[in-house]
C-alpha cells in the first residue's frame, strides 16, 4: 500500500543565484586644498605723504647726481628752453591787458606756469629746483662736488636755451605784435628788473624760490599727470604774480628787452605805455649780470636750498636721536 502511495514529487533545490561581484571600493577622493583668495588690489588715489615725499626727492638726488655731465648740460639747456617760452607766453597773453593789476599779473602766473610743467613733466634739470638735491647731500648720499657740478652746468645750460629762444623769439618777429605792444611790454618788464636794489633783488630771489622749490616739493606728492601740473600752477602763479625774482625766468626776460632797447618803435610804444620818457640805462648786459643776477641767484639758492631742503630733511629724514638721562635717587628704597 505503501508502494501505491503516491510518490511525493521530490522538490528541487531552486538554482542559486550567482552574486553580483562585489565592486571594487571606490577611491577616497582628497578634497582640493582651500584656494586663498587674492587680496583685491585697492588703487590708491591719495598722494603721497611728506615723510614719502622727502625720501623720494632723496632718491631722485641720488639719480640726478649720477647723471653724466653731458646728460646734465644738455637737460639744463632744455629747461631753460622750456622756462623762455613760459616767459614770452606771459608777456605775450598781458601785453594789451587793461585788467586790473593784480588780475593781469595772476594771468601771468598761471600761463608762465607752463614752464615749469615742460620741465618737472619732460625732464630736465633747472638750476633753481635742482636747489633740493641738497636733501641728498644731507642724508649722506650725494658728495658736496656733485651737488655744485650739478648747480653749475645746470645753470650753464639753463642760460644758453633762454638765449636760444631769446633768438628766435626776435627773428619771428613776434614782438611786432599788437602795435609793438608785445615788445614793448617785454621792454618794461626787464627794465623794471635790472633797476632794482641790490637788497630788493636778494629779498625776491629768497622769496621766488622757496615757493619754486615748494612747488616741486609739491609735485612729488602726486600720483599722475594731472596731479603734478595741478601742483605747479598755484605757486609757480604765486611768485610770478608777487613780482618775485626768478634768475632762470630772467635770463629770457632781460636780454630780449636788450636786444628790443635798439628798435624805436617798440621803445615809443613803451613810452606810450608807461606814460614816462623811459631810463634805459641800466638795461645792459652788465646790468644784467650786476643788477639782477647776482643778488637773485644768491637770494634763490640761500632760500631753496635752507627753508625747503635742509628744513625737510631735517623735519623728515635726519637720523633720530635717542636721548635718555640717568637720575640717581637721592633716597634709594631699602
Amino acid at each position: 500500500m505503501a508502494e501505491n502511495k503516491a510518490k511525493k514529487p521530490i522538490k528541487t533545490k531552486k538554482p542559486t543565484k550567482a552574486k553580483k561581484p562585489i565592486k571594487a571600493a571606490q577611491s577616497i577622493k582628497t578634497p582640493k586644498p582651500t584656494e586663498i583668495p587674492k587680496p583685491v588690489q585697492v588703487l590708491d588715489l591719495d598722494a603721497y605723504s611728506p615723510s614719502q615725499i622727502a625720501s623720494r626727492i632723496d632718491a631722485v638726488a641720488l639719480v640726478k647726481a649720477k647723471y653724466s655731465t653731458a646728460q646734465t648740460f644738455w637737460m639744463g639747456i632744455n629747461a631753460g628752453v622750456y622756462i623762455a617760452l613760459g616767459a614770452q607766453f606771459a608777456t605775450l597773453v598781458i601785453s594789451d591787458s587793461t585788467l586790473h593789476f593784480g588780475l593781469t599779473s595772476i594771468i601771468a602766473g598761471i600761463v608762465f606756469s607752463l614752464g615749469l610743467i615742460l620741465v618737472v613733466i619732460g625732464g630736465a634739470e633747472l638750476f633753481t629746483g635742482n636747489c633740493l638735491i641738497i636733501i641728498g647731500y644731507a642724508d649722506e648720499k650725494v658728495t658736496g662736488k656733485e651737488v655744485l657740478d650739478n648747480w653749475s652746468i645746470s645753470f650753464i645750460g639753463n642760460l644758453i636755451g633762454s638765449l636760444i629762444v631769446v633768438f628766435f623769439m626776435y627773428q619771428s618777429h613776434q614782438w611786432e605784435f599788437f602795435n609793438d605792444m608785445v615788445g614793448a611790454k617785454a621792454l618794461l618788464i626787464a627794465n623794471k628788473k635790472v633797476n632794482l636794489s641790490f637788497e630788493a633783488a636778494f629779498a625776491r630771489g629768497v622769496l621766488c624760490n622757496s615757493m619754486v622749490c615748494l612747488a616741486v616739493w609739491l609735485c612729488f606728492s602726486a600720483r599722475n599727470v594731472a596731479d603734478k601740473i595741478i601742483s605747479l600752477v598755484f605757486p609757480v602763479a604765486g611768485f610770478i604774480a608777487s613780482g618775485f625774482e626768478h634768475c632762470v625766468a630772467n635770463m629770457y626776460f632781460i636780454p630780449m628787452g636788450v636786444v628790443l632797447k635798439k628798435n624805436p618803435e617798440v621803445l615809443a610804444a613803451a613810452e606810450k605805455m608807461a606814460g614816462k620818457t623811459l631810463n634805459l640805462s641800466q638795461l645792459t648786459w652788465k646790468g644784467f649780470v650786476i643788477n639782477n643776477q647776482i643778488p637773485v641767484i644768491l637770494g634763490n639758492v640761500v632760500w631753496g636750498v635752507i627753508l625747503v631742503g635742509i628744513m625737510f630733511w631735517f623735519v623728515y629724514l635726519r637720523p633720530k636721536i635717542n636721548i635718555s638721562f640717568n637720575i640717581k635717587e637721592d633716597f634709594p628704597q631699602k
